[in-house]
């Protein structure tokens, strides 16, 4: 589903490599869960990935395309959620979502079929239809996520998803992962909530520093007894 092979990244003007040598694969199937704390390099990685920013070396394939080779290939793969809703405020929901939906050259009676689905699994119908700059901050962050699946991505990128939404709106987004998951595709996502990583992956990948310290199978940790925050905060303390 994805690999990444030697990734480097430095930001101008800066001495030191936001993401040094990081080696990752995923597979089909599965949740993954990026930890670190804020400057560790999940963004820029996520960045590089999803073909927002360039890197110096090395090598990302989504699902066999080379994001630099053949980024369109790539992209079309992948359904990307950021953490700051890039979204065009002066369109409705619906708007936005079909004109995601154009982007990626979904066919016109399946977008509209995907948003029906979507709009009711997120509770999002009633709001179709109103500006998004009308919207509260869960509302954006789930019009974010029906126009990055209104393609069906078999790769789910999302940035720190969950942050500042309410119980219901969490459990709603919970449990699409979990089903695309279930439907044999990938889901990737940052995130400082370790108790929610914790329940919801099974892998986990901390970063400290711009490096990849450790990937974590975290059924297999979970039967050790030891506490996965205890142990994220031990390994990234300077």
């Amino acid at each position: 589903m994805l690999t990444i092979k030697h990734l480097n990244k430095k930001y101008k003007n800066n001495d030191r490599y936001s993401v040094k040598d990081l080696n990752l694969t995923l597979n089909d199937g599965e949740i993954f869960g990026f930890l670190g704390k804020n400057g560790a390099g999940k963004s820029t990685t996520i960045k590089c990935m999803t073909g927002i920013i360039p890197f110096e070396s090395g090598e990302i394939k989504v699902c066999g395309h080379d994001i630099k080779k053949d980024p369109i290939g790539a992209k079309m793969n992948l359904g990307y959620v950021p953490d700051d809703h890039a979204v065009y405020d002066n369109l409705t929901g619906r708007e936005y979502v079909v004109f995601m939906g154009n982007v990626y050259g979904v066919e016109k009676e399946v977008i509209e079929q995907r948003i029906n689905t979507f709009s009711q699994l997120f509770s999002m119908t009633k709001f179709l239809d109103k500006q998004i700059r009308s919207y509260s901050h869960g509302m954006k962050q789930k019009i974010c996520i029906i126009a990055a699946l209104i393609h069906n991505p078999r790769f789910w990128v999302l940035d720190e998803p969950l942050m500042g939404l309410d119980p219901q709106s969490i459990a709603e987004i919970k449990g699409y992962m979990i089903e695309h998951k279930r439907l044999g595709n990938t889901v990737f996502f940052s995130s400082h909530n370790i108790d929610m990583v914790e329940k919801l992956c099974d892998r986990v990948g901390i970063m400290h520093n711009g490096q990849l310290l450790e990937i974590i199978n975290v059924q297999e940790f979970m039967q050790t007894g030891r506490s996965l925050e205890e142990y994220f905060l031990n390994i990234t303390r300077s």
